[in-house]
């Protein structure tokens, strides 16, 4: 796969086009029909939740929110190929795979209230905390594959990036760390097409981010990222090579982000209708479910009938999440430090007797 999609060929892989027929029978990945149907429930639920949190924010009643809308198949391949003593790296759109791994939805609404305890992931072992620098988290990823390989451990790491992240000096120390020690990771580009409102072509000269594998000695390739089954046996195969040793592996996922970039941003200050509407006809979700529909696996009958139990346990999670409790003072700094220093010990104390006189002016 990895040589006939070679960057320097300027090819991108797919294998279902944007009406969900398959065009790459070779390349087709063999996957059940109970287990696809469970992948395709399981993106259909992180879609309805990602609107739902969306919803959420307008209403006043959670913080800033960066939509995964229109990005789920590339969470959901790794989702179901990540294992439960694999790696998981995330940056901020892949909740796909972060609720595969153990990661709750609660949790997820905690992080985005502003509580610590929305990064405890109770159930996700191996799953570091999501990542709003940009590709800071990449170096860490590379380090962990490090790591793992020290100790010959039968583990993969997954780390994820959005493109902007492959223009900040941490993306190229990570691939040029984790190709000359040849680690056991796969870094995903999410190639959305722009960095909050800088497209791709203003990123960067190259002919792809895919091809910036090339200069760092590791394997490369440009995925449709809106192909669900293109995704998955990339991923497939990129882990077969971590396990082998031959890792690592770059993914470049192109795919569109239709939502906002975060709740905070008006895309249409810098994008038209037209692409938006072109994008659309590449939607990951309408591909996915018209190939199942096609082989006679699914209908809208039951996609009606599944959305409102969805919506209803999103709910459910979601008020759990807003009676949480007040946010402990104590989190403010405990958590930098594996051991707090004096200045911050002194900090916390200045803190707590604020707090501590404003309780008696209120009263």
């Amino acid at each position: 796969m990895f040589d006939e999609y070679n960057p320097l060929n300027k090819a991108m892989f797919r294998v279902i086009d944007n009406d969900g027929k398959v065009v790459n029978k070779k390349w087709m990945p063999q996957i059940d029909d109970d287990k696809l149907l469970k992948i395709y429930k399981d993106i259909l639920f992180a879609r309805t939740a990602d609107l739902q949190i969306v919803s959420y924010q307008r209403q006043g009643r959670i913080f800033t929110y960066p939509p995964n809308y229109g990005q789920e198949a590339i969470a959901a391949a790794a989702g179901v190929l990540i294992r439960e003593n694999d790696w998981l790296v995330p940056a901020f759109r892949e909740m796909g795979a972060m609720l595969a791994k153990g990661v709750t939805l609660k949790e997820i609404f905690l992080y985005f209230m502003g509580y610590e305890d929305g990064s405890a992931f109770k159930n996700a072992k191996y799953t570091l905390p999501m990542s709003v620098p940009i590709s800071s988290q990449l170096p860490h990823a590379a380090g962990i594959g490090y790591a793992v390989k020290y100790k010959k451990e039968d583990k993969v790491v997954i780390g994820f990036a959005g493109d902007a992240g492959t223009s900040e000096g941490d993306f190229h120390e990570a691939l040029n760390f984790a190709g000359v020690w040849k680690v056991p990771v796969i870094f995903i580009i999410q190639n959305n097409q722009y960095g909050i409102s800088t497209p791709v072509r203003m990123q960067t000269a190259s002919d792809s981010l895919a091809i910036k594998s090339i200069a760092y000695g590791v394997k490369g390739i440009q995925v449709d990222g809106n192909d669900f089954f293109a995704m998955y046996k990339t991923i497939e195969e990129s882990v077969r090579i971590c396990r082998n040793g031959e890792g690592p592996v770059l993914i470049e996922a192109v795919t569109y982000r239709k939502g906002a970039h975060t709740t905070s941003d008006d895309p249409t200050k810098y994008r038209s209708k037209v692409e938006e509407e072109e994008w659309d006809a590449k939607d990951p979700v309408k591909r996915l479910r018209a190939y199942l529909i096609d082989k006679n696996l699914w209908t809208l009958e039951q996609e009606e009938k599944i959305i409102p139990q969805y919506k209803e346990e999103i709910d459910r999670q979601f008020t759990e999440a807003e009676k949480y409790g007040p946010y402990p003072a104590g989190d403010i700094f405990r958590f930098l430090y594996a051991e707090m220093p004096d200045d911050l010990r002194e900090q916390q104390a200045q803190y707590e007797r604020f707090l501590a006189w404003k309780s008696t002016k209120v009263k």
